[in-house]
């Protein structure tokens, strides 16, 4: 259940919905999912996370789709249900295969467990590693 109100496009401030109108633009859609709908209680926030996601996501020297896996990563190793489910869709979206898939759920759980270990026997960086 959330902590805030989901804010509705009707129920938004012109603000608010300015910002939901370049989302909509932005994506292709007509869909503002509750993401934005809850940073919209505070229209500051809002506009500060949207521009840098449209920043960040844009066109660059990674491709979209290496992007969306990325933040898969990070969003299962943060533990962040919303984002796991959001990105994984905007991944198969952009292309990804079930193999694929598969293969980054792989490579996420060989990082946990070799990420444990390292930490665990605080092993030290080798100097070739230092850049």
């Amino acid at each position: 259940m959330a902590t805030v109100d989901l804010i509705e496009y009707e129920d938004a401030s012109p603000e608010v919905r300015a910002i939901y109108d370049d989302i909509r633009k932005v994506r292709d859609t007509e869909y503002v999912n509750n993401f934005w709908k809850a940073l919209a209680n505070h229209p500051k926030t809002l506009q500060r996370v949207w521009s840098g996601i449209k920043a960040v996501m844009a066109p660059g020297e990674l491709d979209a789709l290496t992007k969306e896996m990325i933040y898969i990563a990070v969003s299962v190793a943060n533990s962040c249900d919303y984002c796991i489910h959001t990105h994984t869709a905007a991944a198969y979206a952009k292309g990804m295969t079930g193999d694929q898939y598969e293969e980054l759920l792989a490579v996420i759980a060989m990082a946990y467990q070799t990420n444990g270990i390292a930490n665990g026997m605080k092993v030290p960086v080798d100097d070739v590693y230092n850049r």
